[in-house]
């Protein structure tokens, strides 16, 4: 009798990736072959939604399964709470082999001893920069340490991703004949938009989202607007002190510049994930590897005259995932909308363990297997965070802006199509993802969609008391 070795897990999590940066998901333009060849193998959620549209916080939940307004982890950069423990943590089975590779951002001590054994670091001090020094490469800021504008314009061979896939590799063929988890956890294509591959997709060939080139719509949060002024502020300063924009653009011209450049990054990302599996390939281990790919968060990159996260919009809020099954060379769709809060049971079920009652949600192993599972809505949140305002503005009264800026959100996305979006201190919002999926009509002033509002404030409602959250709305 032949007993098949427990299967092993490599995650994927390269920071704000947009979900239609692949194939699978409208992005056919893009140089992504590695990633869309993973794909075509793989379950493909078609429509999953982050937990809080920022690092820190969606990273405490796809570590933990758990929501950030229970785990303290509501801003970004703060530290995540030893009483909530990893998925690694939370396995009954304690053989397998755990790596943390790359951008952590859940506090300063890092993964190790957080149920992962190892972790190459990416961060300001750490294995990164010692590697560059060693590669003769002397850090360019007073402190010591590297800048993220430095770290952008050195060459393919001394990049992060070149970096972790090298790490990754030898840390595969270690362990190739006991179970492993790995995560690798991709820094790119967060901004700065610049790299070793700028010029991959030709100029011509890049698509704007259509609210890139649509007047600016007014009828949004506050928030969003003193976000767009300070944005456009940044774009205009950033013309003269640096070479390119590699922040913020206000033009059609730059904000294809700035996405050629992040598919760059994407293409970067793409190539050291290719040779990641061609080494478990080489080791004989595809058939007994779950792989899973996700981000934390999306990109704005323009589409509603926006750049980065923090918002609601679908550019922001969605993400890609991949599961691939050991042994899977069949792709397969799942169109219902999904949560990062059932990201932990997912793991931990693919994994052969049971749910921990630390998880919020709920394995969305079923859906893989085909078993029907009713739609549910999902739910998503907003703490504040960090809003920067130009200097001067005058979007509105200053007590006004104070409030905006300090606003909390909850919103669900229905499973038939709804996205309500509810604050305490600033402008509701209604979409019709169906009839309205780039989100340009807010209907949440027209009264002839009362009776959705009200049922979709009291899913919010319900939520709420389930998950023991005390936002006041």
């Amino acid at each position: 009798m032949i007993v098949r070795r427990k299967p092993s897990l490599i995650l994927f999590l390269p920071d704000q990736q947009r979900a239609d940066t692949l194939a699978c998901y409208g992005g056919k333009k893009v140089h992504a072959p590695n990633l869309n060849k993973l794909a075509s193998e793989s379950v493909v959620f078609e429509r999953a939604y982050v937990t809080h549209p920022v690092c820190t916080p969606s990273r405490s939940s796809l570590m933990t399964g758990t929501w950030p307004h229970t785990n303290g982890c509501n801003r970004n950069s703060a530290p995540l709470d030893r009483r909530f423990r990893t998925f690694p943590e939370l396995m009954e089975n304690k053989d397998y082999h755990t790596a943390y590779m790359g951008k952590w951002h859940l506090g300063e001590e890092g993964p190790v001893g957080r149920g992962f054994q190892e972790w190459i670091s990416t961060e300001p001090r750490g294995d990164y920069a010692n590697f560059l020094i060693s590669s003769g490469i002397a850090p360019d800021k007073e402190n010591g340490q590297f800048s993220e504008m430095a770290i952008s314009k050195l060459p393919l061979e001394l990049s992060r991703p070149k970096f972790l896939e090298k790490h990754a590799c030898e840390f595969i063929e270690k362990h190739r004949r006991d179970p492993f988890i790995l995560v690798v956890a991709f820094v790119e294509p967060h901004s700065p938009y610049n790299g070793p591959l700028n010029d991959e997709h030709p100029l011509n060939e890049i698509d704007l989202d259509l609210t890139a080139t649509l007047p600016e719509s007014e009828n949004i949060p506050l928030r969003y607007r003193l976000m767009r002024e300070w944005q456009q502020a940044e774009a205009i300063l950033d013309r003269q002190r640096l070479p390119t924009q590699l922040f913020f653009g206000i033009t059609p011209e730059e904000y294809r510049s700035i996405k050629q450049r992040y598919l760059g990054l994407i293409t970067l990302v793409d190539q050291s994930i290719g040779a990641i599996l061609g080494c478990l390939k080489r080791c004989g281990l595809s058939d007994d590897t779950i792989v899973v790919h996700t981000s934390d968060h999306g990109d704005s990159l323009g589409a509603h005259h926006l750049f980065g996260k923090e918002v609601m919009f679908e550019e922001a809020a969605r993400v890609p995932l991949l599961v691939r099954l050991p042994g899977q060379t069949q792709g397969k769709r799942i169109s219902q909308p999904v949560s990062h809060i059932d990201f932990v049971p997912t793991l931990l079920d693919l994994l052969g363990q049971p749910k921990h009652p630390q998880c919020a949600g709920k394995s969305l192993l079923p859906l893989t297997h085909e078993e029907a599972l009713p739609p549910e809505s999902v739910f998503i949140e907003w703490a504040p965070n960090r809003t920067k305002i130009k200097k001067g503005t005058s979007l509105a009264p200053r007590r006004t802006i104070k409030r905006a800026v300090d606003e909390s959100t909850r919103a669900v996305v229905s499973a038939d199509g709804w996205k309500f979006c509810v604050r305490d201190k600033d402008l509701n919002e209604l979409y019709n993802l169906h009839d309205d999926p780039l989100e340009t009509r807010n209907l949440y002033s027209d009264r002839q969609y009362a009776s959705v509002i009200s049922r979709c404030a009291g899913e919010i409602h319900r939520w709420q008391e389930s998950t023991d959250d005390k936002l006041k709305l």
